[in-house]
C-alpha cells in the first residue's frame, strides 16, 4: 500500500505508534488488524465493481467498518461520502443524487433508527446513480434497491488492483448547509485530510503512550472525523462510542484514563452531570468544545472547577474541525473563546470588514477569511459555488464573523447571516422551508432560530394555500422527512411575512419574525 507523505496510508505507518489503535464496544484493534481489515475492505469494494472516481455513500454509526471504508476507498482511488445517521429521507435522497453515489453502505438497524423505513421513502428515480445496498449486521434489508452484506471482515476476497498514488483526488465528502435548498458537498483529499491530522497531532504535542482519545463524535462529521484522524497520525489509542451516550462515556473517560476529548457544550454538561465526585477526570488535559446553548461559560467555569479543562476552538467543514484552538497559556476567559491559534504554521486567518469590503485591523470585527493546508478542494459537482466561496488569492470565505486578537491568535464570534445551529448542526433555513413549501396547503413559509428554553430551536410561519394547515399534520409529515432537531419546535400560520423593501428588492425580515416568535411563544 501506498505510504506517501500525505496518504492516509502514512497515518497508520508511524514508528511510534502504541497498540491497541482502536476499542470499540470494549475491543481491541491493533494497527495490523486494522491494516489488514483496510486491505480486505479495499478488495471487497473492487469486487463491488467500485473504482477510481466511484462514490461509496457511508450511513453507518461509528464502527470500524467506517474508519476501513475511508482508507480502503482512498486505496481504490474511490470517494467516500459522509451520511449522518440522524439524516431522514429528504436529506439522504438529496446527498446520493448530489454525489451520485453507486453503493450506500448502510447499518441493519441501530436503537430506533429504522434505515430500511426511511430509504422506502426515497423515490428510486431520484437516485439513479444508486445501484446496490450494503447492510453491515444483516444479510439484507427490505429495499428497493438490490442488498449484498458487507462481509470484508469475514472472508477473503481477490486481491485489490494496485493502489492508486494521487493524493490530491477527492476521497471523501462532507455535508454542509448552504444558504437555500439542501447540504453541498464539501470535498476532501487525502493530503487535504492527512496533512492537518499531522499537524493536529504536533501542535498538541500527541504522545502516543502517554496521550488517548475518547471519540464520541460522529465520523459523518468533520468534528469527529479530524479529532480521530489526529490521534491516529500519533499513535495513539483511540476509544470510539458508536453514538454519543453521556453514562459510557463517563465510565470510558474514568476506567481508561482519557488525556483528550473532543465535543458539543452539551456533551460535556451531560457527563458533569452524571458524575457526583468533586474531581472525577485527574488524567484529563485537553477537551476541545464548541459552544452551541446559551451558559455555556457558566458551564465552562464548572467543568474547570471539577477538573475538566474545556478549549475553545473553531472550524469547518471547508477548513476541517480543529482547525484552531486555544492554549494553557491562555487567561480563562480568552481560552473557552471559540477560535485560538491555527493548528498548522502555514494557515493564514485574516478579517474582512463587512461594510468597506476592506481587511480590518487587530480588534475589529469582521468576516474570517483563511488560507491553509486543511482548505477543501471544492464543493463536488458545483464549480460555481466554489468560486463564490475562494478569494482571488486562495482565501476561503467563512461566512463567520470575528477578529485578531494581536498574537497570532482570532476570536470567532458569531454566524453571518441567517444560518441556523440547531443540535450541533449548522442548518440553512430554506432547507426546511423547502419541506414544508412541499406539504399540502402551504403556500409559502419561513423558518427562524430562537432560544426555547435554554435549547437552540427553530419556528416557522407558513402562509397558507387554502384552508390553514394542521400545526400536528405538518410536523407529523416534517418528522418523516427530516431529522428531529430540524423539525419546528411551532408552526405558526400567518396572512403575510414582514418584509422591507431595499435597492435589492424585498427581502424578509427575518428579526422581526424571530421577535414574533418569541412574543408568541411568551404568550403561550
Amino acid at each position: 500500500m501506498s505510504a506517501n507523505e500525505f496518504s492516509l496510508q502514512s497515518l497508520i505507518h508511524t514508528e511510534v505508534a502504541v497498540d491497541p489503535a482502536f476499542v470499540f464496544d470494549g475491543t481491541p484493534v491493533s494497527r495490523a488488524e486494522f491494516a489488514e481489515k483496510i486491505e480486505r475492505t479495499a478488495a471487497w469494494l473492487a469486487a463491488q465493481g467500485i473504482g477510481k472516481g466511484d462514490v461509496v455513500a457511508v450511513w453507518l454509526v461509528n464502527r470500524l467498518e467506517w474508519v476501513a471504508l475511508l482508507f480502503a476507498a482512498a486505496r481504490c482511488g474511490a470517494i467516500v461520502a459522509a451520511v449522518n445517521t440522524r439524516y431522514r429521507s429528504a436529506e439522504v435522497a438529496h446527498l446520493l443524487k448530489l454525489s451520485g453515489a453507486r453503493l450506500l453502505v448502510v447499518e441493519a438497524a441501530f436503537r430506533a433508527i429504522d434505515f430500511a423505513a426511511i430509504l422506502a421513502d426515497v423515490a428510486r428515480d431520484d437516485v439513479p446513480a444508486l445501484r446496490t445496498l450494503a447492510v453491515v449486521g444483516a444479510d439484507a434489508i427490505p429495499a428497493q434497491w438490490p442488498c449484498v452484506r458487507f462481509d470484508a471482515f469475514d472472508k477473503t476476497h481477490p486481491p485489490a488492483p494496485p493502489a492508486h498514488e494521487d493524493i490530491d483526488l477527492p476521497v471523501l465528502l462532507y455535508t454542509t448547509s448552504g444558504t437555500t435548498k439542501g447540504p453541498k458537498l464539501v470535498a476532501h483529499s487525502q493530503r487535504t485530510l492527512a496533512s492537518h491530522a499531522v499537524s493536529v497531532a504536533k501542535a498538541l504535542k500527541l504522545s502516543a503512550r502517554r496521550h488517548s482519545l475518547l471519540a464520541m463524535l460522529p465520523f459523518c462529521g468533520t468534528f469527529g472525523m479530524t479529532s480521530l484522524l489526529g490521534f491516529i497520525a500519533a499513535g495513539a489509542t483511540i476509544h470510539a462510542l458508536d453514538a454519543f451516550e453521556a453514562a459510557p462515556a463517563l465510565k470510558i473517560l474514568g476506567a481508561r484514563k482519557i488525556t483528550h476529548s473532543f465535543g458539543s457544550d452539551e456533551m460535556f454538561r451531560r457527563i458533569l452531570a452524571l458524575s457526583d465526585a468533586p474531581r472525577p477526570f485527574p488524567h484529563l488535559e485537553v477537551c476541545g468544545f464548541a459552544a452551541f446553548q446559551p451558559g455555556w461559560r457558566e458551564l465552562a467555569a464548572e467543568a474547570e472547577a471539577r477538573g475538566l479543562p474545556l478549549y475553545g476552538l473553531y472550524g469547518s467543514s471547508e477548513v476541517q474541525a480543529l482547525f484552531s484552538i486555544a492554549r494553557l497559556s491562555d487567561a480563562f476567559t480568552d481560552r473557552i473563546e471559540g477560535g485560538g491559534w491555527p493548528m498548522s504554521p502555514e494557515a493564514k486567518v485574516r478579517v474582512r470588514d463587512t461594510e468597506s469590503g476592506k481587511l480590518a485591523a487587530h480588534g475589529v470585527s469582521g468576516e474570517l477569511e483563511i488560507s491553509a493546508p486543511s482548505r477543501f478542494l471544492g464543493y463536488f459537482n458545483n464549480p460555481d459555488a466554489t468560486r463564490d466561496a475562494i478569494t482571488p488569492d486562495g482565501f476561503f470565505r467563512t461566512g463567520d464573523i470575528g477578529r485578531l486578537r494581536g498574537d497570532d491568535a482570532f476570536v470567532y464570534e458569531t454566524r453571518a447571516g441567517d444560518a441556523m445551529r440547531l443540535g450541533g448542526f449548522l442548518v440553512a433555513p430554506g432547507e426546511i422551508e423547502d419541506e414544508l413549501k412541499s406539504c399540502t396547503g402551504v403556500a409559502d413559509a419561513q423558518v427562524v432560530a430562537v432560544d426555547l428554553k435554554g435549547q437552540a430551536r427553530c419556528v416557522a410561519f407558513v402562509i397558507p394555500a387554502s384552508e390553514p394547515p394542521q400545526q400536528q399534520a405538518l410536523t407529523a409529515r416534517l418528522r418523516e422527512r427530516l431529522a428531529g432537531y430540524k423539525v419546528p419546535a411551532r408552526i405558526y400560520v400567518v396572512d403575510a411575512f414582514p418584509v422591507t423593501d431595499s435597492a435589492n428588492g424585498v427581502k424578509i425580515q427575518r428579526a422581526r419574525l424571530r421577535a414574533m416568535a418569541m412574543e408568541r411563544i411568551a404568550a403561550e
